[in-house]
């Protein structure tokens, strides 16, 4: 530079810029540099005078480099990405290289280099001195050669934050001298000074002055801003726009909102989540309005667009090779009386061809099958708040025991915040169980109290995070007065050490205990099992604990259908861990392994301990993963095959 010092007009224009020539416009052809009507799916590009082109690009090396620098500008010219893609004709060459001039000079602002300069020549030409009818050579690949002289890294000098009076400290946001000059570091310190003033109730927040100086005799850049914060202002009003058949009071009380309250941009959000949550609209947007009203309240517009059907349905299969097939379908509607009011009602049939397909489990009677109607009314109690009730009947025939059921829940969920959740219900059951022992009836009452704690970043295919769950189930035997606890703590954790999450690590591990009774006295279907999908993968479905004996002496009254099948227990410890390798983007290979126990006890008995291995495969998909695991027990017992097979949809925890 010839001049002590120069100023730049604006860093968020230079960030603009960035911004802009980051981004690519849509395909189709290209014309002069520029593309139309592009697709992502369009690689076929129809180029109109193609010519080709190589380019060479040539950096003063720095001194303050740390190696990163020519791998960010290199990264950054569209010359080098699209070397292999011919442009149109010499203009568009031409085009193209001013338009990766300004990205190059973009990214040494970006890496806080605001001497450096830029030169891009074609054919030795520089191209500040190529006239636009200017032509190339074109029977050989036209050369073009960049040359970067980046110039010293620049550190923040002189730093003045004025916010009229609010207190702020500068150096929580990195603004501090000596701190980094890069520009989006400076622009993101910004931004989060804006969304901290917003945050703190002030929705007009304002830039009045700002001045960016970057002084070459030093290698600084001094930053002056001052800001107006405005004061803070309570929300007013909720005002909701298209609705058709919801509600629209409805609608402004779920946004939840409450008039006189403090400005909150987080507020804002969670009106938005707990609107879309509803199902019932297509898009929501909740922003606040633009001046105060006359009050000096801030109202609130809400805008909708509902769905185009509320009614929905589906259908859905199963495999294994040790439980059969099953069919599943479901029917329901999401605005039952004009308040998102869901109802929907499940069937399903399972084990068809059980027994034939395993060839060991024991002998059943025919499908099992499963009802049920639940209906949902969402702000019952608050608008973080729904109810559920639901009726449910079915028949199972796993290995200890057959059940035939019939159960009405009615309860409250209510979301604590994004990660919380707290559902307590009244739950009334009337079964009939058959195991070896013989045929007993059962009428319960019970309060299941459920807690979950998540985090993680995806439900279905989930790369970080937590995942916890607390159940406690006091219940009540009318048949026999027994009275007993159920207590169980789940939890998952998943971290990915690498940045393109090509590994995933997760681990899963289950505790629980029956309080109060000894394990006669509880139904069957209450009790601890491990084995299956979704426990310890390659055994039977609750086949791991105790069992009934192998043989019953004759006339002992003992069912013999039920011979060697595990009966449960009171205590039980089960886990998971795998390693979720992706191979390329959409495919992961799944190594896993299983474990678990169950005791009659109330504590674990680790003396039958089961392990479970195998290898899975995933395909990524947009709607979840695609699942497959063939998973082999370690330890089997003699009603496990020798290995079983799973698919899903989503990871397997």
């Amino acid at each position: 530079m010839t001049t002590k010092c120069r100023q730049i007009a604006g860093l968020a224009a230079v960030l603009a810029v960035s911004l802009a020539l980051a981004s690519s416009p849509a395909t189709g052809f290209e014309l002069f540099g520029m593309k139309f009507f592009e697709s992502e799916d369009d690689n076929d590009l129809a180029v109109i005078n193609p010519i080709n082109y190589t380019v060479n690009v040539e950096m003063t090396p720095a001194p303050d480099d740390d190696g990163s620098l020519a791998y960010n500008l290199e990264s950054a010219s569209v010359l080098v990405s699209d070397e292999e893609e011919p442009v149109s004709g010499s203009l568009g060459l031409i085009a193209k290289a001013k338009q990766d001039r300004k990205r190059l000079v973009a990214a040494l602002y970006e890496n806080a280099r605001y001497d450096g300069l830029v030169y891009i020549f074609i054919e030795g030409r520089n191209i500040s001195d190529i006239a636009p009818d200017a032509t190339f050579d074109t029977s050989r690949p036209v050369p073009v050669l960049i040359r970067i002289l980046p110039g010293p890294k620049y550190a923040l000098g002189a730093v003045s934050v004025d916010t009229a009076g609010v207190p702020v400290d500068p150096s929580e946001y990195g603004l501090v001298p000596g701190g980094s000059a890069a520009s989006t570091d400076v622009l993101d310190a910004e931004s989060k000074l804006f969304r901290d003033l917003r945050n703190d109730g002030r929705p007009f927040v304002a830039v009045t002055d700002r001045d960016i100086i970057a002084d070459a005799a030093d290698d600084r850049l001094d930053y002056r801003i001052a800001v107006s914060p405005g004061e803070r202002v309570p929300f007013g009003e909720t005002w909701v726009t298209g609705t058709e058949t919801v509600d629209p009071g409805f609608v402004a009380y779920m946004a939840g909102i409450y008039a006189d309250e403090t400005f909150s941009p987080e507020e804002l959000d969670r009106a938005r989540k707990r609107l879309v949550d509803l199902g019932v609209f297509s898009s929501v947007t909740v922003r606040e309005a633009k001046a105060q009203s006359e009050d000096g309240r801030l109202p609130v517009q809400v805008e909708v667009a509902e769905r185009q059907k509320f009614g929905f349905y589906g259908v859905g299969a199963t495999y294994s090779n040790t439980e059969g097939a099953g069919f599943s379908g479901y029917v329901g509607h999401r605005n039952l009386f004009g308040r998102a009011e869901n109802i929907r009602f499940d069937a399903s049939v399972s084990r068809i061809g059980a027994t034939a397909v395993s060839g060991n489990a024991r002998e059943i009677d025919g499908i099992d099958f499963d009802t049920s109607l639940v209906f949902k009314k969402p702000g019952v109690l608050g608008p973080d708040s729904v109810y559920v009730g639901s009726i449910a009947a079915g028949r199972q025939q796993p290995l200890g025991y057959d059940r035939l059921f019939l159960t009405a829940t009615s309860g409250v969920e209510y979301k604590i915040d994004d990660a919380q959740t707290l559902k307590v219900d009244l739950q009334g059951e009337y079964e009939e169980i058959t195991d070896y022992l013989g045929t007993r009836e059962y009428i319960i009452g019970a309060v299941p109290i459920l807690y979950t704690f998540d985090n993680r970043d995806n439900e279905l295919n989930p790369t970080d995070g937590f995942y916890a769950q607390a159940a406690l189930e006091p219940s009540y035997g009318f048949e026999n007065s027994a009275f007993f606890l159920r207590s169980r703590l789940d939890g998952r954790a998943y971290y990915s050490p690498l940045e393109s999450d090509r590994l995933i690590l997760a681990g899963r591990l289950g505790y629980g205990t029956i309080f109060g009774a000894d394990v006669l006295d509880i139904p069957n279907n209450r009790r601890f099992y491990a084995g299956g999908g979704g426990s310890v993968r390659g055994y039977e479905f609750q086949s791991i604990g105790p069992y009934f004996p192998s043989t019953t002496p004759p006339g002992s009254g003992f069912n013999e259908r039920f011979e060697d099948t595990p009966v449960g227990g009171l205590a039980l410890f089960e886990g998971s861990v795998e390693a979720r390798v992706g191979i390329t983007e959409n495919i992961q290979i799944v190594p896993f392994l299983d474990f678990g126990t169950v005791s009659d006890e109330l504590v674990p008995n680790f003396s039958n301990f089961k392990l479970g291995a195998g290898v899975g495969a995933r395909y990524l998909t947009s709607f979840g993963p695609l699942r497959l695991d063939v998973a082999v027990p370690l330890d089997p017992g003699p009603r496990d095959a020798d290995f079983q097979i799973y698919a899903g949809i989503g990871q397997a925890f």
